[in-house]
C-alpha cells in the first residue's frame, strides 16, 4: 500500500496543481480521467515494443536507443492518441485544455511506469523518482499540450503547431532518457539543470496559455 501510494502521488499533485492552474471554467472531469487512462493503458503494449528490441540488441548506440525507444516511441503514441481523442473533443475549447489534456496522458503513463519500478527496486527512490521520470513526463505532456491547444485555435499554420507539439518533446525527452542512461555518476548534475530549464518552459506555456484565455475574456 506504501508504495502504492508513493507512487501515484506525485501524479495527483502535478495533475491537481495544473488542473487549478486554470484562470477560466475548470474542465469537466470525464475527459481528464478518460486521457489519464489511456495513458495507463499504452504503458504495456510500449513496453513489450521496448523489451522486444533491448532482447534482440538492435540498437547499439544509446543515442539512437534513447531517440525510438524513449523518445520518439512513447511521445508518438501519447500524442496520437491526444489528437484523435481529446483534440476532436468538444470539451477541448481553450487553448489551456491542451495542457491538461497532454498532461493527464503523460502522468497516466508514468504513474503506471512509477508503480512498475518502484515495486521492483524498493520506496527508497519514491522521491527521485517523483522529480525526475513523472515531473518530466508531465512537463513533455505540458510542451505537447500547449501546441495542441494552439494549432486547435489558431487559424493559420495549424499543421506546424501539431508538428511542432511532436517532436519538442520527444526531443526533450530523448535529452532526458540519454544524461540518464550515459551519464552513470555524474548523472545528476547534469539533469538537475536540465529539469529546471523544463519547469521554466512548463510554467511560461502555461502562463501563455492563460493569457489566451484572458484576451478572450477582453473581447
Amino acid at each position: 500500500m506504501a508504495i502504492l501510494t508513493a507512487a501515484i502521488s506525485p501524479a495527483v499533485a502535478i495533475m491537481t496543481f495544473i488542473y487549478l492552474s486554470k484562470r477560466i471554467e475548470l474542465e469537466p472531469l470525464p475527459l481528464i480521467i478518460r486521457m489519464f487512462i489511456i495513458g495507463v493503458i499504452m504503458v504495456f503494449p510500449i513496453m513489450f515494443i521496448q523489451y522486444a528490441f533491448e532482447a534482440e540488441n538492435i540498437f547499439h548506440s544509446p543515442l539512437v536507443k534513447s531517440f525510438f525507444l524513449a523518445g520518439l516511441l512513447e511521445e508518438f503514441f501519447k500524442w496520437f492518441f491526444l489528437l484523435f481523442v481529446a483534440y476532436r473533443h468538444s470539451d477541448f475549447d481553450h487553448h489551456y485544455d491542451g495542457i491538461i489534456y497532454g498532461v493527464a496522458i503523460s502522468l497516466g503513463f508514468a504513474t503506471i511506469e512509477n508503480i512498475i519500478y518502484l515495486f521492483q527496486n524498493g520506496i527508497e527512490i519514491a522521491i527521485l523518482r517523483a522529480v525526475f521520470p513523472v515531473s518530466s513526463h508531465a512537463l513533455f505532456g505540458i510542451v505537447m499540450g500547449y501546441y495542441m491547444g494552439k494549432a486547435k485555435f489558431r487559424t493559420s499554420r495549424s499543421s506546424w503547431c501539431l508538428f511542432v507539439g511532436l517532436w519538442i518533446p520527444v526531443a526533450f525527452h530523448v535529452m532526458y532518457d540519454y544524461i540518464i542512461s550515459v551519464k552513470e555518476v555524474t548523472w545528476m548534475y547534469w539533469i538537475t539543470p536540465f529539469m529546471i530549464i523544463l519547469w521554466v518552459i512548463g510554467i511560461r506555456k502555461i502562463k501563455i496559455a492563460n493569457q489566451h484565455h484572458e484576451k478572450l475574456l477582453k473581447l
